[in-house]
């Protein structure tokens, strides 16, 4: 026999209770504006005087949003036993849809001094930053198992790879340390953030274990990794994920050469270099770039002439024909996890500098799955057919 006497489905408790008190709260108002009119107009509805001052000509509705109210419990105490009730969680102050707003606010971008104001504002309760994050630990309990779901299920032929980083207190010291981002493009077009982990600085080491964490959990069928040129991201992809290659965003590539061209020279350089990745092919995009650098180190451009010429091979990888045509402009550049990591700085920002690894993990963490849970998920970003296609012709 189960020791719960009674069993209350508690979403449908609160429906009921906020409709309860809904209704209640609008007969009240509704009740007092009809006194308030009877003591103008100097008689009630429909009663007939001689002394009225004016006369009822109907109602029309206006919507009036209000505050939530406090109710006072009164709790049994028992002597020889511990009073548990079904209905209320012990110690619950607030209802759960109230602290799962709260925690909504803080996970889109709302300080938590913000949320205490907010919170009194509008139920007339402190939420302290100590008890909000308190709220947040089971939060951060579904966070750890999504971050470590396994992988198996699809495979996943393209890789967008990425860091962002944030302040946080080291050694008693604020110092800069990324978090290492990895989204997926599956066999079924969509897309799916399969790796978030702390990085530090960026280096191989980090790569390697933020890499082969992937592959422990699933991650399989890898043929293209995007990504800036990151210290040691190169080699561990050659390394750990033997049938990808590597594809180095043309965006950044392009930035890096211009940056080392003359304002003179800004405008033209940079229609070369679009003229260069407008190519059909890989080789003959290769000896555009070839033209290109040549015509800079006769402008004096030399240091963008070598620019050009050191990070071309690796920033064409995406016209090789193991690759669709249709897929070649979403996979040339990193722009998809970078407009990710901007969601992600503009929410980091508001905290400045994090007290440890993990709070800012974590927070990076909610604010993806805050962002990717919409139509980013589940519209298809790409025909997964066209490359399907291309590696049965290959076989």
């Amino acid at each position: 026999m189960s020791n719960q006497i009674l069993q209350v489905d508690e979403n449908m408790l609160e429906t009921k209770l906020d409709r309860l008190v809904s209704r209640k709260g609008e007969e009240l108002l509704n009740a007092m504006l009809d006194a308030e009119a009877d003591e103008i107009t100097g008689a009630a509805r429909y009663e007939r005087a001689s002394g009225r001052r004016a006369y009822r000509a109907g109602h029309y509705e206006r919507n009036l949003t209000v505050k939530a109210v406090t109710m006072t419990l009164r709790v049994p105490k028992l002597k020889g036993a511990v009073f548990e009730s079904a209905v209320i969680e012990r110690y619950r102050r607030r209802e759960q849809s109230v602290e799962e707003a709260l925690i909504d606010m803080y996970l889109a971008g709302v300080s938590t001094r913000q949320v205490d104001d907010i919170s009194r504002l509008l139920w007339g309760e402190r939420m302290p930053s100590q008890t909000l994050s308190d709220k947040l630990k089971r939060v951060y309990e579904d966070i750890d198992q999504w971050r470590n779901r396994p992988l198996a299920a699809h495979s996943y032929p393209y890789l967008f790879v990425d860091g962002v980083w944030h302040k946080r207190t080291w050694g008693g010291s604020v110092e800069n340390v990324s978090v290492l981002v990895a989204i997926g493009v599956d066999d079924t077009g969509h897309r799916e953030v399969v790796g978030v982990a702390e990085g530090m600085k960026e280096d191989k080491a980090s790569w390697e274990q933020f890499v082969r964490s992937m592959i422990e959990r699933g991650l399989r069928g890898v043929r293209l990794v995007v990504g800036d040129r990151c210290a040691g991201l190169v080699s561990t992809v050659n390394s750990m994920l033997p049938d990808a290659r590597y594809q180095r965003c043309m965006v950044h590539f392009m930035r890096n050469v211009l940056s080392k061209v003359s304002h003179k020279h800004a405008a033209w350089a940079a229609s070369a270099l679009k003229a260069v990745f407008a190519m059909e092919s890989r080789q003959a995009a290769l000896e555009k770039a070839e033209q290109v650098a040549t015509e800079m180190e006769s402008k004096g451009l030399k240091a963008a002439a070598s620019c050009l010429r050191e990070g071309i091979s690796e920033t064409t990888t995406y016209l090789l024909d193991d690759y669709p045509v249709e897929h070649r402009r979403r996979i040339r550049t990193n722009n998809m996890i970078e407009r990710l990591n901007r969601e992600i700085r503009r929410r980091t920002r508001v905290v400045g500098s994090f007290p440890d690894g993990r709070s800012a993990l974590m927070l990076v963490c909610a604010r993806i799955r805050y962002v990717t849970a919409n139509q980013w998920s589940a519209r298809r970003y790409l025909d997964m057919s066209r490359l399907d296609g291309i590696m049965q012709s290959t076989d």
